[in-house]
């Protein structure tokens, strides 16, 4: 989270805006990131 935090800052979003959506953020990535995974164990 410090990371995310850290990045969102340097390009120029609001810390308090970037902890909101956060969570919203990474439940897509690990969607997609399992998406894939799947995807090259069946293909």
């Amino acid at each position: 989270m410090g990371a995310a935090l850290a990045l969102a800052q340097a390009l120029g979003i609001n810390p308090l805006i970037a902890a909101e959506l956060l969570p919203e953020v990474e439940a897509v990535m690990v969607r997609k990131l399992n998406e894939q995974m799947e995807g090259r164990r069946n293909g």
